[in-house]
């Protein structure tokens, strides 16, 4: 029985079973159909006979309630022009060139070019600026400057090379019996995810600062690559007027650029913080339940070798290392900082 055969018999039945029992209704509900089903049956069989039966083909598809291309195209140049725009705001502002959409149309065409969310509209401008090496309009760059502030807000950071970016916090270790507080200066390239830590019994902006001329600079210096801008929170030992605060004059004498995290979030600094996540499970929880420290050299000592460790044997699964250790991520990419700093000196020379 081939499958029209199969179709038509199927149909067939089921007003041969209505006929039998005498009431179509029962018939429709024994068998799970309608009575609007079993009338189109009869109706198809009376005009058309058998061949009424078969299902008919559909040479030509339903295209779905579409708007014109070229309203089409208008809505995407203008998401193009103003990408932070929602599907309200477009709507009423192209109601203004005589172009009638509902927001929902609006949705409609981002679902069809998968722009329905702003980070994706961002993401087309970006790429059509560096693509097409266009002129961004005022507008235009002041979405991307606004989505480049949110994803530092929410601890996505953009790192070129290393030394571009240096993450800076300080955190509490504790307190321990013969030695007192401990606090600890921790910094981390954000590129290669390189990290640095140093122990002191007190949180000030002199041992901020000690940290990045003790072990920090002198680290960049023998590769010989700057460190270009320093991220901090806005606690006292970071922030203060740079003629009395040693950490702010520090930064100022070695012409390293001082960010700050965004008020109330502290996540943009949140790859500092997974560091001291990762010494607080990985070190201070395992050392301090195997040996009694009495003196802050000794804990000193045995954090130095397992940064070494850290940085130079423990794969990362960081934005850039992508399984790497963090050193071998670094020594990559230093082409990339010379390449960088190369460039920004031609550019400033042209200036000139």
């Amino acid at each position: 029985m081939t499958q029209q055969q199969y179709i038509i018999k199927r149909k067939l039945n089921i007003l041969d079973f209505a006929e039998q029992l005498g009431n179509i209704s029962d018939a429709c509900r024994r068998l799970g159909v309608s009575r609007q089903h079993y009338y189109d049956i009869r109706g198809a069989l009376e005009e058309h006979g058998l061949e009424g039966l078969l299902e008919k083909a559909r040479n030509k598809p339903r295209i779905g309630n579409r708007v014109a291309a070229a309203i089409e195209e208008r809505v995407l140049a203008y998401s193009l022009e103003y990408p932070a725009h929602g599907q309200a705001r477009v709507a009423n502002e192209l109601k203004q060139e005589g172009i009638i959409l509902s927001a929902g149309g609006i949705r409609s065409i981002w679902l069809r070019h998968g722009l329905e969310k702003r980070h994706l509209r961002l993401r087309r401008l970006e790429k059509w600026a560096a693509e097409e090496s266009n002129i961004l309009t005022e507008n235009q760059v002041r979405a991307l400057e606004a989505a480049k502030e949110e994803k530092e807000a929410h601890g996505e950071i953009e790192s070129f090379h290393p030394g571009f970016l240096f993450g800076q916090d300080t955190f509490y270790v504790g307190w321990i019996k013969g030695i007192g507080k401990i606090y600890q200066q921790t910094g981390i390239d954000t590129y290669s995810n390189v990290g640095f830590a140093k122990l002191y019994k007190e949180k000030t902006a002199v041992t901020s600062a000690d940290l990045l001329n003790d072990s920090v600079l002198p680290f960049f210096d023998s590769f010989g690559i700057p460190v270009l801008r320093v991220l901090t929170d806005r606690g006292t030992e970071y922030c203060g007027s740079r003629e009395n605060h040693a950490y702010e004059l520090f930064l100022h004498i070695n012409d390293i650029e001082h960010t700050k995290t965004k008020a109330r979030h502290p996540q943009t600094n949140g790859i500092t913080e997974r560091f001291n996540q990762t010494l607080l499970d990985e070190f201070y929880s395992v050392y301090f339940r195997k040996k009694v420290y009495t003196t802050l050299e000794e804990i000193q000592a045995d954090l130095d070798s397992f940064l070494e460790e850290y940085n130079s044997k423990r794969t990362n699964q960081g934005k850039y290392c992508k399984g790497r250790t963090p050193m071998a991520t670094f020594q990559e990419g230093l082409d990339l900082c010379r390449q960088y700093l190369h460039d920004g000196h031609e550019m400033i020379q042209e200036a000139a």
